[in-house]
C-alpha cells in the first residue's frame, strides 16, 4: 500500500504533526507499506534542524528522521519554506526541499491520501 501524508500545522502548538508523524511512522514499519509524507503551509517548519525543546517534550524532528531511517520519502513546499525564511541548509537530513508539482505527482501514485 502506498500512502501520502499532508501535514499543515506548526510542529508545536497543536498535536496535528505529531499524530501525523506518528500514524507515519507506524505505517512506514510495516512490511509492503511505502510512505511519504508531505509539509506544507506553517509543517514547513517541522524539517527545521537542530530543534531544541524541554525534557520530555516530543521532538518532531527525531520523528521526520525515524520516518526516513524506515525509507519514507519527505518533501518540504519549497514556497513554503521561502515565505517562512527558511534554505535548504537549514533542512533536517532525510527532507527535501519539493514543490507543488511533486506533490501533485504524489498524490497520483497514493494509494491513500492523509491529511494532518
Amino acid at each position: 500500500m502506498k500512502t501520502l501524508f499532508i501535514l499543515n500545522d506548526a510542529p508545536y502548538g497543536t498535536e496535528r504533526c505529531y499524530n501525523g508523524l506518528r500514524l507515519a511512522g507506524s505505517l512506514a514499519k510495516r512490511e509492503g507499506e511505502q510512505v511519504k509524507v508531505f509539509l506544507i503551509g506553517d509543517a514547513a517548519a517541522c524539517s527545521k534542524k537542530n530543534q531544541k525543546l524541554p525534557q520530555g517534550y516530543y521532538n518532531i524532528e527525531v520523528m521526520l528522521k525515524s520516518v526516513a531511517r524506515q525509507n519514507g520519502e519527505i518533501g518540504v513546499c519549497g514556497t513554503c519554506m521561502d515565505a517562512r525564511g527558511m534554505t535548504a541548509d537549514e533542512l533536517i537530513e532525510g527532507t527535501k526541499r519539493s514543490t507543488l508539482d511533486e506533490l501533485t505527482t504524489w498524490t497520483v501514485w497514493a494509494d491513500k491520501v492523509i491529511t494532518f
